[in-house]
């Protein structure tokens, strides 16, 4: 055998909760071929052959790793807000997980082909979406967010028929903490299903929270550990202006990554309003509804678990419960003021501080400032003023600013340089992500896509050539709209 197909994997999800997915392959491809291939993440884990003739095969799903028993996972959801109570990978496998340092990593694959959860849809991805994901991914992990990330994406040789036509087909692997989702609880809580549920919440703390295991509160406990990871997760996205697109429960990890980027993008202008996804309409998951969304969500996880919080007492366990959802916002505002309070390098505590902010974010609404070259540039008061149409709606703001950073502890000169570890100069602009997308599907060049990544890599640190990175979408762009890519 060769090296690719000695790959270790261990399989807990498929051995320790039986009946909670399908055992399933993937669909041969007629050429396989890794068109990326991540290798700073496949040598931490120890994947390198996968980046082989063979490993495309793997990496596709056309070819399985001994060591593997690759599944689709069984799930639930509210999507839009409406509970569909069997989803599942329709698209999807879990070939297994890989361990580092005592920690278990799923390997998983996204457009293998069909699956008993399938319903309508082909199975398959196509190459944008496919870079699309892989580009998001690798731009969040390197802006400190947890998310997944991409190993590889691989091109399969075959077109794919999308709504625009015929598109080459790809798929996706990708590497997480694990793929238990809201509405992997909500499957087995829709069926009544206690038994199952208590297992996979007991997988669930092994895996994610071992030191709750066997505590006698600990299936509140990971509703409290949950609520913080998520309330976390929000304030990072807003903090970097990250609008999700798909917030539905079946995209909402108990690990607290970011996870299935469908839909996704960056704000170019503050704007709470702000939407990407051709498909929501009512503006649910508009980027500043997403802390809400993530309590609702939040809320259908509680609603799983009341069974088990308080087997013999309904009304304590929706009171314990709805008590944790009830604090949800208050975590958030906390992370996400402590996050903004870096971005404009506040570290002590100030009388005015609060209102420093709000008026902040008062002016940036409506301002058509771009949200990423504010904070970048606020340490320069004549850069800063220059982005406005109006300057003299932030002058005023910025003398305040000024005077408040003369209060700190540190210089003005450590001030600006921590500003500058936690404002990131490079972020995925939409306008450069779809020309990548375009290029890619349209001519299978990758060279701009390859360009992006690397740039992304390192997005706090200027960069030789890499200007055009910095610029906003050019004036006059029509509004910015993403597909899931189904």
């Amino acid at each position: 055998m060769t090296d690719a197909l000695n790959i270790p994997l261990e399989n807990s999800y498929a051995e320790d909760l039986p009946g909670f997915s399908v055992s399933w392959s993937g669909e041969m491809v007629p050429k396989p071929e890794i068109a990326l291939f991540n290798d700073a993440l496949a040598a931490e884990l120890g994947l390198e052959a996968l980046n082989s003739p063979e490993g495309a095969q793997i990496l596709t799903g056309a070819k399985t790793l001994p060591a593997s028993k690759p599944l689709a996972m069984a799930y639930a959801g509210h999507q839009f807000g409406n509970f569909s109570p069997q989803l599942g990978d329709g698209r999807a496998l879990l070939l297994g997980e890989v361990m580092k340092d005592g920690l278990r990593f799923d390997l998983h694959l996204k457009g293998s082909g069909k699956t008993p959860f399938s319903r309508r849809g082909d199975g398959k991805a196509v190459i944008g979406p496919v870079l699309r994901e892989y580009i998001m991914g690798e731009a969040m992990h390197a802006l400190g967010i947890p998310t997944t990330r991409a190993l590889a994406a691989c091109t399969t040789g075959e077109d794919i028929l999308r709504q625009n036509g015929r598109e080459p087909g790809a798929v996706l692997a990708r590497i997480a903490s694990s793929h238990i989702r809201v509405g992997t609880f909500q499957f087995f809580a829709a069926r009544q299903e206690v038994d199952r549920l208590k297992q996979l919440a007991d997988y669930t703390i092994a895996r994610h929270d071992p030191d709750l295991a066997g505590q006698e509160d600990r299936y509140l406990q990971l509703l409290i550990r949950v609520a913080d990871r998520q309330a976390k997760l929000m304030a990072q996205w807003m903090a970097v202006g990250f609008v999700h697109g798909v917030m539905n429960t079946d995209n909402m990890t108990i690990s607290g990554e970011t996870i299935d980027y469908g839909p996704c993008a960056f704000m170019d202008t503050y704007d709470p309003q702000t939407l990407f996804s051709s498909i929501d309409h009512a503006g649910r998951y508009a980027y500043g509804r997403q802390p809400l969304m993530a309590q609702w969500n939040l809320a259908r996880f509680a609603e799983s678990l009341l069974d088990l919080i308080a087997p013999d007492d309904a009304d304590k366990a929706i009171q314990l419960a709805g008590d944790v959802v009830n604090d949800f916002m208050g975590k958030h505002l906390r992370y996400w003021q402590d996050l903004i309070r870096a971005k404009i390098g506040l570290h002590g505590q100030g009388d005015d501080d609060q209102k420093l902010l709000s008026d902040l974010f008062q002016l940036l609404e409506g301002a058509d400032v771009d949200y990423t070259s504010f904070f970048r540039n606020l340490p320069d008061a004549e850069q800063t003023a220059a982005l406005f149409a109006e300057p003299s709606a932030i002058t005023a703001w910025h003398a305040r600013w000024q005077n408040r950073i003369a209060q700190e502890s540190r210089s003005t000169d450590a001030v600006f340089t921590t500003m500058n570890t936690v404002n990131p100069l490079y972020i995925p602009r939409n306008h450069m992500v779809e020309s990548a997308l375009q290029e890619a599907t349209d001519t299978g060049d990758l060279t701009q896509a390859r360009r992006l990544i690397d740039v992304l890599s390192n997005p706090f640190t200027e960069q030789h050539n890499a200007e055009t990175y910095t610029r906003p979408a050019p004036e006059n762009s029509a509004p910015y709209r993403t597909f899931c890519g189904t």
